[in-house]
């Protein structure tokens, strides 16, 4: 069976608003459940294009009931990593703790400020894995960064200790990668996981989307993928085992969601749907993502379809 997500009718449900810091561009949200809401914690980038982090909840998932005026989250002026801001949080809770990792992105040291940054695909960026964590959403304690020696990013963390280590998937060009630690202070690496294929639309490049979400048939993962024109990003399903989530149990052969919206094909980055957070709500399965690096909205299906599709597919592995 084939999962195709169906996009909330008021689409985009977050946009920028005429605060300095979030006046151009509002994107790529992490998402979890918090206090009996939805939690989105965006990307927002405003007239000095640096990347900081904004909060916006939500009572039914669908239209936003509260936004902060002023970021909550922004880059430490004292890291060389984050100069040019923090990016796309992916959120994972893990006891009654909630843990951010996000990507630090500054340029390397030779890079000078009179050389210009034009395309965010191809600008000599340094990007690092970096975590925070907070119980609040108000006071963070920041980890730094925890993959140091490589450019890397699209990064989240698994909710439950694997093997009594912390897991950890990430995106080093082009492929998934899975890391683990025995602390947040550092991850070591395990190799890939997931790569492009062949052909179709995921063949250039792949990246995580979600945290992982448990179910009774594997962690529930959606992830991005690339064309070979580099610039069509669309997002599938993976599903990993429980016990050992290096075995890939199942993937899209089709995108649950491409571009087609006006606001998702023409923007800051066209042709992007671009996700960093999905829950389980309501018997719902809800993903939320950037449209063409500009705007945050909405896509669903029932929490029922995808489980069927999970339960489908593991069985199919395991015979």
């Amino acid at each position: 069976m084939a999962i195709k997500l169906k996009r909330y009718s008021n689409n985009p449900i977050l946009m920028p608003t005429t605060n300095a810091w979030e006046n151009r561009w509002v994107y790529n949200c992490g998402v979890t459940i918090y206090q009996d809401k939805i939690l989105l914690l965006y990307r927002a980038q405003g007239d000095d294009k640096i990347s900081r982090l904004g909060l916006a909840l939500s009572t039914d998932g669908r239209t936003i009931s509260e936004r902060l005026d002023k970021p909550i989250f922004s880059p430490d002026v004292d890291s060389e990593y984050e100069t040019l801001g923090v990016e796309d949080p992916r959120i994972t809770k893990i006891d009654q703790t909630y843990y951010i990792v996000y990507t630090a992105a500054s340029l390397y040291p030779e890079i000078t400020d009179e050389e210009p940054v034009n395309d965010p695909l191809e600008s000599p960026w340094r990007v690092r894995v970096s975590l925070a964590h907070t119980q609040d959403f108000r006071n963070f304690t920041r980890h730094g960064v925890v993959v140091s020696h490589i450019d890397s990013k699209d990064a989240t963390l698994f909710p439950d200790k694997i093997n009594g280590q912390y897991v950890l998937l990430h995106r080093v060009l082009p492929d998934i990668r899975l890391a683990i630690g025995d602390s947040f202070s550092h991850f070591k690496e395990r190799g890939p996981i997931v790569w492009p294929r062949k052909s179709g639309w995921d063949m250039e490049r792949v990246g995580i989307g979600s945290p992982p979400l448990k179910t009774p048939y594997g962690w529930l993962v959606v992830y991005h993928g690339t064309n070979a024109d580099r610039r069509a990003y669309s997002l599938g399903l993976l599903l990993l085992d429980l016990e050992n989530p290096t075995q890939v149990i199942a993937r899209s052969e089709e995108p649950i969601l491409e571009p087609e919206e006006s606001w998702e094909e023409k923007g800051h980055v066209p042709q992007v749907v671009f996700s960093c957070g999905a829950v389980f709500w309501h018997d719902e399965f809800l993903v939320y993502y950037g449209g063409a690096d500009e705007v945050i909205g909405l896509a669903s299906i029932e929490e029922e379809k995808v489980l069927a599709w999970a339960k489908e597919k593991k069985e199919a592995f395991e015979y």
